[in-house]
């Protein structure tokens, strides 16, 4: 008889990184999420995806030169409910540069719950620096591995005003169709 040989690896181990698409109405985008440097972040970010929180959620701030943000406000401003907030990875040596996706927060820094926002340029002043609360600064978690065209269309999207914010609104409303977690080749 053949010896078997059982093998069991973590819920959260992946041969290679994670991969994301999100489907906008502007555009696919392809993510590459790094469990080993925000293992936290990931897992949150893979419930949301794996509940499909973010289908009809928006992009609700976007300003050029800087970030889009979305993945918790629906078009009309409805807000599904979301899992507790996660604490704060940002120590973890990755630094906001363009084309990186972080996790969106209140002054809190261990108060991110779904909203993300993917960077437009390098921005320094959101990385790590010391654990004060002026000084956490944003969790990075993954990047643009595909898509970034259509991350820079979303910045030239008009904005305004719209439900409770009084500007950096897309007008028309930039819309997650879908976010699935794509097969490891």
């Amino acid at each position: 008889s053949a010896l078997v040989l059982v093998v069991l690896v973590p819920a959260l181990a992946f041969a290679t990184d994670p991969r994301v698409k999100i489907e906008t109405s502007k555009g696919t985008i392809v993510l590459e999420l790094y469990p080993e440097k925000a293992p936290k972040t990931v897992a949150n970010f893979l419930e949301y995806v794996r509940t499909g929180h973010y289908f009809g959620t928006t992009f609700h701030r976007v300003i050029p030169g800087f970030m889009i943000q979305g993945g918790h406000f629906q078009s009309d401003f409805q807000m599904p409910p979301t899992l507790p907030p996660i604490p704060n990875e940002a120590a973890n040596k990755l630094k906001n540069l363009r084309g990186t996706i972080a996790m969106a927060r209140t002054g809190d820094p261990n108060s991110a719950t779904d909203q993300f926002f993917i960077n437009l340029k390098n921005n320094d002043f959101l990385d790590y620096r010391n654990d004060t609360a002026d000084g956490i600064g944003y969790c990075v978690f993954g990047k643009v591995v595909e898509g970034m065209d259509v991350v820079d269309a979303i910045a030239k999207v008009p904005t305004g005003s719209g439900g409770p914010f009084p500007k950096d609104v897309p007008r028309p409303p930039v819309v997650i169709k879908g976010a699935t977690l794509l097969e490891a080749k």
